[in-house]
């Protein structure tokens, strides 16, 4: 398969993605995937946790993601062991850091914050890197192109995070502000093309009162630009534009965070700029002056070979943790803190 095959079937894959979420998820339907009852009340009905299709969605954005994390790493020899390796550490190391960082700038106990999970991942991704290159690699006879492998995780975050945006359209979150109060070329942009979110239990409405109300679609040209971005760092990539690729993605992901926050409703903490844009404006900084050192640094060059990284994608222990990570993730993320249920059952006494 050539390069520009490849791309361009991820698009079509994303693409008719994304275009049905935008249409879909915005509706009451898609917020709660399931619920599990927990405990029966003294009225007969069973107090239920929800399970959201924010968790379900997020799990696929991240099981994605690591796919072609594995797919790009795996295309410049990069042994898949090592590819465990750093995605365990990074992972375990992010992941709560969503949490951490989220509780810390919007003062919530239970929000997640990517941009937050980010930041921790910028300066850790190249120490982690380093680690697994000098600890494990080296030992072995091997040396890890660090360049490369760094590009291929800004791209897998690019992808995951444009992706995962279709939870934050599923759940209410993350979202705009009301095209009516916004500035005339804003308003004059999103007349037509915006999100009006429908139910109660949407995040939009319980904590804006924003329920049924034309807001700037925030998610959607958040998902169509950094899935965009990542297809052009594939390209670049598989092209052996290591650096091109990484400087590209990093660039356009934090500048466009900046950005964006301007066009949303949802609290992101106090002050003129906030801690989020803040973040990326230094994550972007710190991130670029990284790449440029790993530039400068002797290390691997390999050529990538597209088809030997489809091959790793095979590979039963790369199968095993893709699946585990997604269910860790959808259990992570799709236990739904701030809904509630109640469950009735009864027999259909016409089917008996």
């Amino acid at each position: 398969m050539t390069t520009g095959i490849f791309v361009t079937v991820l698009a079509v894959v994303f693409g008719a993605l994304l275009a049905w979420g935008f249409r879909t998820l915005p509706g009451e339907r898609w917020q709660i995937l399931a619920t599990i009852p927990l405990g029966k009340g003294v009225d007969g009905s069973w107090r239920g946790l929800n399970l959201t299709y924010y968790g379900l969605l997020s799990a696929i954005a991240y099981a994605v993601a690591l796919a072609l994390l594995f797919i790009l790493t795996g295309a410049v020899g990069v042994p898949v062991f090592a590819t465990l390796v750093v995605c365990l550490a990074t992972l375990s190391v992010c992941v709560p850091a969503a949490g951490l960082v989220a509780r810390v700038v919007e003062r919530k106990r239970h929000t997640l914050s990517v941009a937050g999970a980010f930041f921790v991942a910028v300066p850790l991704s190249p120490v982690v890197l380093w680690l697994t290159d000098y600890l494990l690699a080296r030992p072995m006879g091997y040396r890890l192109p660090l360049l490369a492998m760094l590009a291929a995780m800004a791209i897998a975050y690019a992808v995951g995070e444009g992706l995962g945006r279709l939870a934050c359209i599923s759940f209410g979150c993350c979202y705009g502000r009301c095209v009516a109060d916004a500035p005339p070329p804003v308003r004059r942009l999103f007349t037509r093309w915006h999100f009006r979110f429908s139910g109660a239990t949407k995040k939009i409405a319980y904590a804006s009162g924003l329920q049924d109300v034309a807001v700037v679609p925030v998610q959607a040209l958040t998902a169509v630009l950094y899935v965009a971005t990542a297809l052009v760092g594939v390209a670049l990539f598989l092209h052996a534009r290591y650096l091109a690729a990484y400087v590209l993605v990093l660039t356009v992901t934090q500048v466009w965070r900046v950005v964006s926050e301007t066009l949303r409703a949802d609290y992101r903490g106090g002050g003129r700029l906030s801690a989020y844009q803040i973040m990326s404006a230094l994550a972007a900084f710190v991130g670029i002056l990284i790449g440029l050192a790993l530039a400068g640094a002797p290390a691997p060059t390999p050529t990538p070979v597209l088809s030997a990284g489809l091959r790793v994608l095979w590979h039963p222990g790369v199968l095993l943790f893709v699946q585990a990570c997604w269910l860790a993730i959808f259990l992570h993320t799709g236990r739904s803190m701030v809904t509630e249920a109640s469950v009735l059952l009864r027999v259909r006494r016409e089917r008996v």
